[in-house]
């Protein structure tokens, strides 16, 4: 049999399964069946029985919409976690073939895609990871004109040629066409001379030869480059009106010409009927090869008895001191910034940086390139065995939050460090000075949003969020000095692990004041403050929204208070998501407008994020 007749095989269940639906991408899978079809049954080394070996080379499909290509080369390379009733399911609710990839639904499925280009970055944190765990795979990616497209391609493609990333495989599924139609409407670029200038090797092929195919991949296997294979495909191959149009792209051919694509492949079989003896030799092909035995993954234990200073600092100090302690008790942590190493304070002792000629290291350099950053720790994570960590301004998590979307979707375990996290950065002013940011973390599901108030809750988040197995972590910290602020004793048990606590209270409460991060100092001066005045003020740190979420009733009522007394948030940014906590009748001290440039302690008062506003705003109110 002839590997055409294989790829027929993968290029009519993913016809089918589209047909079936009346939804789905039927053209990439199509086109790039060929292609596809040499690599798994040649070059890529995996076990479906075994489909967490260490050493299996990761595939990833970074054109995520043509999902049932790898749909249908899972089936029938013998995972058993898929089954033809799965494939016939396709896009259902509740099935396992999803419209796009997604991670944990089926086994052989490395990584959620669909949002174009981020499964190419997220190839070179697996890339990256495979180079620093020591194993001996390689990293096969799949990308179409539109990852190209995608801004965040060319800070992924620059990342890998600069660290030389031999073993990553760039498979450029390069069919000229994109949704609006023929990429020339929007692009000229020479992407040929593009790859070349970041430090691939470029092997331009015939996407529908054979031969070709088979020489190109077998060329990689040797690379001491990272390698593009530009295959030149067709879109919606086989389909006599639609093959190289955009009408293939994103819609069901439809069944007319369903049965004329039969005609023109000699497919001559009912939908979702794969002959015995090609299927017979799928599975054949599919136990290719066979894995060793799976290293169990490393744990360490919680670290502990971490000595935090109980001086005034501003967090991101205490951050820098707490990740030197946790670095050299977590080999696993493996840490990075955005080209603000300095700044943010993400390197340790224990953390030396990695290079194209030395990846012994556990600091990557990310350069400036917030996006990337966020997805290559995506593909950290998604390897296995590492916690990765990466640092940046809080203003700059916009330039990262699809990628920190995904790593939420995906329950991945990672740590965010964002500091300058508030006006109170200072001089850098309104474009470097995050209102909104918190609100936007926060409104991302399974995101832990943390923002510690001093050193002691630095420390204890992070405890937090090294526990987080399938959740990962936003530590939101400050440039300017905070207080080491005194807690309201609460025993043996962590100030944090609940998500919100009393930190200063007094009998007969007439107010309870709620803030975050810097702005704690500022309720516990107010508290005392209106003392003076006759007015009792509960003071309640929140240093995550989302786990005092996950708390009971009676403990959340137990720390907010009755319903029936006023309420005040205070926080450097916008207002949005107290709404919650203030009820109607709240008051809310905060930014209502972006910043401005000065000092930052000068912002704070020109804004009215004191201790004096507070007060007068609660006794207009109680007057």
């Amino acid at each position: 049999m002839s590997k055409k007749d294989l790829a027929n095989c993968v290029r009519f269940l993913a016809i089918d399964a589209v047909e079936r639906a009346n939804s789905g991408h039927p053209g990439m899978p199509m086109g790039m069946a060929d292609v596809t079809t040499v690599l798994f049954t040649e070059f890529l080394k995996f076990d479906p029985k075994n489909p967490k070996w260490p050493n299996r080379d990761r595939f990833v499909l970074s054109a995520g919409h043509g999902s049932m290509l790898l749909y249908a080369l899972l089936y029938l390379t013998g995972y058993e976690d898929i089954t033809l009733k799965d494939l016939i399911n396709f896009r259902q609710l509740g099935g396992k073939c999803a419209g796009h990839p997604e991670y944990g639904h089926l086994a052989g499925v490395e990584t959620t895609t669909g949002p174009l280009g981020q499964g190419l970055a997220t190839a070179v944190g697996m890339a990256i990871a495979g180079k620093m765990s020591g194993t001996d795979h390689k990293t096969y990616v799949i990308a179409g004109d539109g990852c190209l497209m995608e801004g965040i391609s060319q800070e992924a493609i620059s990342l890998a040629g600069h660290l030389n990333l031999s073993k990553l495989v760039v498979l450029w599924d390069n069919n000229s066409i994109s949704i609006d139609g023929k990429v020339s409407l929007a692009t000229s670029e020479n992407m040929k001379l593009r790859f070349e200038a970041c430090g691939f090797d470029v092997i331009q092929i015939d996407g529908h030869n054979f031969d070709e195919i088979r020489a190109a991949l077998a060329k990689a296997q040797n690379a001491t480059r990272p390698t593009l294979i530009d295959c030149h495909t067709t879109i919606g191959f086989g389909s006599p009106a639609k093959a190289g149009t955009e009408k293939c792209h994103g819609s069901p051919l439809g069944e007319q010409e369903v049965k004329k694509v039969r005609e023109a492949l000699n497919w001559p079989h009912e939908p979702f009927v794969i002959p015995q003896n090609l299927r017979e030799e799928w599975l054949r092909l599919g136990t290719r090869t066979k894995s060793s035995t799976n290293l169990p993954l490393t744990t360490y234990p919680l670290p502990l008895n971490f000595d935090f200073i109980k001086t005034p600092q501003a967090t991101r100090k205490s951050s820098q001191q707490a990740l030197e302690f946790l670095t050299a008790q977590l080999p696993n942590l493996i840490g990075g910034s955005a080209d603000l190493t300095e700044s943010v304070l993400t390197k340790t002792s224990h953390t030396k940086a990695i290079s194209r000629d030395d990846f012994s290291g556990r600091y990557i350099h990310y350069g400036v390139r917030e996006h990337a950053m966020g997805a290559v720790m995506n593909g950290i994570a998604l390897h296995g065995n590492f916690i990765p960590y990466g640092g940046t301004f809080l203003v700059f998590s916009d330039y990262m939050k699809p990628a920190i979307r995904l790593a939420a979707l995906m329950k991945l375990q990672m740590i965010y460090i964002f500091t300058h996290d508030s006006i109170g950065l200072g001089e850098d002013g309104p474009t470097h000075q995050p209102i909104e940011h918190l609100a936007m973390l926060r409104g991302i599901p399974n995101l832990n949003v943390f923002r510690p108030a001093d050193s002691q809750e630095v420390w204890e988040c992070f405890k937090l969020a090294l526990a987080a197995k399938e959740t990962p972590s936003a530590m939101i910290l400050s440039r300017q000095n905070l207080p080491f602020l005194e807690k309201k004793s609460q025993g043996e048990k962590s100030q944090c692990e609940r998500g919100g606590y009393i930190i200063s209270d007094c009998a007969n409460h007439d107010v309870v004041m709620i803030a975050t991060g810097s702005e704690v100092a500022v309720a516990i001066t107010a508290a005392e403050k209106l003392r003076a005045q006759q007015i009792n003020a509960r003071v309640v740190s929140m240093p995550c929204f989302e786990i005092f979420e996950q708390q009971d009733e009676a403990y959340k009522n137990s720390v907010l208070g009755d319903k029936k007394i006023l309420r005040v948030g205070i926080e450097a940014a916008i207002s949005q998501g107290w709404e919650k906590y203030l009820g109607l009748d709240g008051i809310f001290v905060g930014m209502k407008s972006f910043g401005a440039s000065a000092k930052g302690e000068d912002l704070y008062k020109h804004f009215g994020i004191t201790a004096d506003v507070v007060c007068e705003r609660i006794l207009n109110l109680k007057s």
